[in-house]
């Protein structure tokens, strides 16, 4: 954790990775809009909070701004796919919508990287902090995988598609079984939150949906278990 202004701005200036900037609601001397320009040059994600939450978070003089420093670098997911093709591998992608508990998090990003996933993509705000906690929790596997972090998850699912990559839904919102679906080829698996799963407005735009067959009575996994079967059946497809 890094507070103050001017601190945070060169800690940014330095190359390190934010995950989070918490900037006081209505706040607007001079460094604090240095501050705010600075963050979105560098696509530093901001959320402006009351500053209860930050004296909440510290009790020490923090000019009303609080950033997170990453635990990884974040990756671009153009490059990824790119160098993927160009090796003459097919990308193999995880997109994480709403996931914040860095537990499963961390989880995730384990089983992630045992079964051969390229990247991992997270949302820029609405997800859990690449931090210390889902590094420990990931046994060290977030040294392993890259992370990209997308600002629209939207548009970044319009753009695997255009790129050739099939998204595929795994939701109990269907009556199709992910055993069932073809998860071969250059393949994104999309996980939604531990609260509602997958957002209506991405479930629409993928390309297949499928379930986790359950014969007990609990309606739901949890999130981390239902994306180590995911990714293990595409591994088992796709012969890796």
């Amino acid at each position: 954790m890094v507070f103050g202004t001017r601190a945070i701005m060169e800690s940014i200036n330095a190359g390190k990775e934010v995950d989070r900037l918490f900037i006081q609601k209505q706040l607007h001397n001079p460094l604090i809009k240095e501050l705010i320009e600075t963050a979105k040059s560098f696509g530093v994600p901001v959320s402006y909070v009351p500053i209860d939450k930050l004296n909440r978070i510290t009790k020490k003089n923090h000019q009303g701004a609080i950033a997170f420093i990453s635990a990884v670098q974040y990756a671009s997911l153009d490059n990824i796919i790119s160098e993927t093709y160009q090796k003459g591998a097919e990308p193999f992608l995880l997109l994480l919508d709403r996931v914040t508990d860095i537990r499963n998090f961390g989880a995730i990003a384990r089983s992630a990287e045992c079964a051969g996933v390229q990247a991992l993509i997270i949302p820029s705000r609405g997800g859990g902090a690449v931090n210390s906690d889902a590094m420990k929790t990931s046994a060290g596997a977030l040294n392993y995988i890259s992370i990209c972090r997308s600002n629209n998850l939207k548009e970044t699912i319009q753009y695997l598609k255009s790129s050739g990559v099939s998204v595929i839904g795994c939701t109990e919102k269907t009556d199709d079984h992910i055993h069932d679906i073809d998860l071969t080829g250059p393949l994104c698996i999309i996980m939604g939150s531990e609260e509602n799963g997958i957002s209506a407005e991405y479930l629409k735009l993928c390309d297949n949906k499928g379930k986790i067959p359950m014969k007990g009575k609990v309606e739901s996994l949890n999130v981390s278990v239902s994306a180590g079967i995911a990714l293990f059946e595409a591994v088992r497809q796709r012969g890796l």
